[in-house]
């Protein structure tokens, strides 16, 4: 079946399978930032923003989703104008081996927009859902407070 997808600001028409999820959409049609973990909703890395929301595209059915915008992290910044988020992550050395960072990216953004000012406690529960097996979560906190503290000074 053919359905018309709005990924990081494009309209695309795409093939698909009516039992595919939307995390075997975007990573067959190149969307390699959006990781495959668990497959079952509990790690976080295929977390893209569906609709403003984020959401485990490994529990998301393609087909429900058609016409709907859907951003990924690289929809949010690029390598040569990062998202404040995006930056902040690397200038704390949240991002380590990379796999969990952009669906942690994706969990800061949905969370900022909802509470742009969360304190410690708020920014945990906001990054709750997503694993990271290499920094511990400190980086990651910090890379949060980096990019509250960024924003604010702008």
């Amino acid at each position: 079946m053919f359905g018309n997808f709005i990924i990081n600001g494009e309209k695309k028409e795409i093939s698909f399978h009516s039992s595919d999820l939307l995390l075997t959409l975007l990573r067959d049609n190149g969307f390699t930032e959006v990781k495959e973990g668990c497959r079952q909703g509990d790690c976080g890395a295929c977390l893209v923003l569906l609709a403003g929301k984020a959401v485990n595209s490994c529990q998301v059915l393609a087909a429900s989703v058609m016409d709907m915008e859907i951003t990924t992290v690289k929809g949010l910044g690029t390598i040569h104008e990062p998202h404040i988020i995006q930056s902040a992550f690397v200038e704390t050395g949240a991002v380590q081996c990379g796999f969990c960072t952009p669906g942690m990216i994706i969990a800061a953004y949905a969370l900022l927009k909802k509470n742009p000012t969360p304190d410690a406690e708020e920014i945990k529960e906001g990054l709750d859902g997503n694993l990271c097996r290499c920094t511990g979560y400190e980086k990651i906190i910090d890379a949060v407070k980096l990019a509250l503290k960024k924003d604010r000074a702008k």
